[in-house]
């Protein structure tokens, strides 16, 4: 299912989203410039669950929780990260303002990122994208839009439009399921960091109240 576009207006231009979207797009143009050093740049400033469990960590200690959350593996990752952000950060940086909007945002990715490390502890595999910081956003989203409506492409040839809690509910049931099973398999979920996404989701869900502004700033 692809989302297409929510039912909820904004009243302000949403200024930081906007922002994260052009620094996400940027650095993964960056990375395409640098061939085979791509690697190299994921092992550097990529998460490795490893590197904290073991207490193995960089020179620059907890950086990668940061830092990795703006790379992506490929144009198909960084688009649906970012096509995601924009449909719903939108509203959620609206009722936030735009620094409290940021801080969630970094917030939700950095817990993402902790909650993938207790997940695969011994994992020496780099991970990176702005997944569970954007699923700190849906989660947001999740309890403050429920009855909004979501347009989406069901594809072949469907367009619905399917209640916010619906569609973003269905969305981390297929988390906890892909997660679920991958740690059956014993490979943590495979190449995909589902516990990150649903540790960003929950985060998202848990927080959004302490960074929503009052009443009276939201209408100036």
């Amino acid at each position: 299912m692809i989302p297409l576009r929510d039912s909820t207006p904004s009243k302000h231009f949403p200024l930081v989203t906007v922002f994260l979207i052009a620094v996400n797009l940027y650095i993964f143009y960056y990375e395409t410039q640098l061939g085979p050093g791509i690697e190299n740049l994921f092992y550097t400033f990529g998460l490795i669950p490893i590197h904290y469990s073991n207490y193995q960590m960089p020179g620059g200690g907890y950086y990668s929780f940061l830092t990795s959350m703006f790379l992506h593996g490929n144009w198909m990752h960084v688009i649906g990260n970012m096509w995601i952000l924009w449909l719903f950060g939108d509203n959620v940086e609206d009722h936030m303002g735009k620094g409290r909007f940021l801080l969630f945002y970094l917030l939700c990715g950095i817990a993402a990122g902790f909650t993938h490390v207790l997940v695969n502890p011994a994992s020496t595999v780099p991970v990176v994208g702005a997944s569970g910081a954007v699923a700190g956003v849906m989660g947001a989203y999740f309890v403050m839009f429920r009855n909004a409506k979501v347009l989406t492409f069901v594809p072949p040839l469907f367009l619905l439009n399917i209640p916010a809690w619906i569609y973003l509910g269905f969305w981390v049931l297929s988390q906890l399921w892909s997660g679920a099973t991958g740690l059956i398999a014993a490979d943590g979920g495979g190449q995909i960091a589902f516990w990150a996404h649903i540790g960003g989701f929950l985060t998202g869900m848990l927080i959004y109240r302490f960074f929503l502004r009052s009443q009276k700033e939201y209408s100036n």
